[in-house]
């Protein structure tokens, strides 16, 4: 199901008519889900060769953290690293770094493992698994239980069943990188995004960048827009990936590792941060967290913002928004 985490405010702001056909502009799918770069540059040819750079490394990042393509190396580590410690290249090895340190950071609410029981939620087919099965397997879900081994670079699982998904930080870390690149092509002013995460880079020549959360229970309406400039901004809602079961019970993507079911209590978390790859894990592990704790947990970090939609519909701000007045 295509992520409607974010919609893009873009506004085509040219400083001078001709100036128009060096913005450039392209949609496509990667990552399942919907990815976008915008972009300005003095240079119509770098400008293209940008955008094919940004589309090119989004493809090769998804082959090579996707948990559903049998030949990634993720799907390498999930099928041997509770038999052997697996080499694994600097990229991943760093990428699982970053996320232990976010897991630590936020007391296990953010923790890739908990795929050893998110992967039995079948969302095309709108199956859950039962109580039984994830009393079995919960255990399973430990960051702690991810053996990382720097001086041989390996990774390891202490227990037969475990399974990681970094979904909840591959996209941020994808967005960042194309920012990397658009930056070695000397493109100063544009947006990435990855379904629900985006970066903004520079101002929109002074105008800022303006860029929507969407409301989590009408799908063409937005609550808040947000005008940025050099910002991370990540969204998880429980609107992204879910059904609605026999009993009523929104059945969604984001799972508590504490008791490996869906998140109840939230319906979106908005996060602004200075990378994408912090601001997509946070906007999880807010999620998580719920209110309080998410918000004890945004304040207590530098130039890290949220908003926070709870399962009544009340908007909750971070206090430096709140003294920002945002619309």
């Amino acid at each position: 199901m295509i992520c409607r985490a974010l919609w893009l405010v873009l506004f085509c702001l040219c400083l001078v008519p001709e100036a128009k056909a060096l913005w450039v502009d392209k949609t496509f799918t990667v990552m399942g889900t919907v990815a976008r770069v915008r972009l300005w540059h003095d240079d119509a040819k770098q400008a293209e060769m940008a955008v094919e750079a940004v589309e090119r490394e989004m493809h090769r990042i998804d082959a090579a953290l996707s948990p559903f393509r049998p030949d990634s190396e993720l799907s390498r580590v999930n099928a041997h690293a509770a038999k052997t410690p697996i080499p694994v290249s600097d990229e991943l090895f760093r990428l699982l770094l970053q996320a232990n340190a976010v897991s630590r950071k936020t007391n296990g609410a953010f923790d890739v493992t908990f795929s050893s029981v998110g992967f039995l939620y079948d969302f095309r087919r709108k199956k859950a698994p039962d109580a039984k099965t994830i009393a079995q397997r919960r255990p399973l879900i430990n960051y702690r239980a991810i053996i990382l081994n720097p001086a041989k670079q390996t990774v390891a699982f202490a227990h037969t069943g475990m399974r990681i998904d970094l979904g909840g930080i591959a996209k941020g870390y994808a967005v960042d990188r194309c920012i990397q690149l658009l930056r070695q092509y000397g493109v100063r002013e544009a947006l990435v995004s990855a379904g629900g995460d985006s970066y903004a880079l520079g101002d929109n020549f002074g105008k800022l960048w303006r860029i929507g959360i969407q409301h989590p229970r009408q799908q063409d309406a937005v609550i808040r827009v947000l005008p940025v400039k050099d910002t991370a901004v990540s969204t998880s809602g429980d609107y992204e990936r879910f059904f609605i079961d026999e009993h009523g019970n929104r059945i969604h993507h984001i799972i508590n590792p504490k008791t490996g079911k869906p998140v109840q209590g939230i319906e979106s978390v908005t996060i602004l941060a200075p990378n994408t790859t912090l601001s997509d894990a946070l906007s999880t592990s807010v999620f998580v967290l719920g209110v309080q704790k998410g918000l004890t947990l945004v304040e207590s970090m530098p130039n890290v913002s949220a908003v926070i939609v709870d399962s009544q519909g009340n908007v909750h701000y971070s206090s430096d928004l709140v003294s920002k007045s945002v619309p």
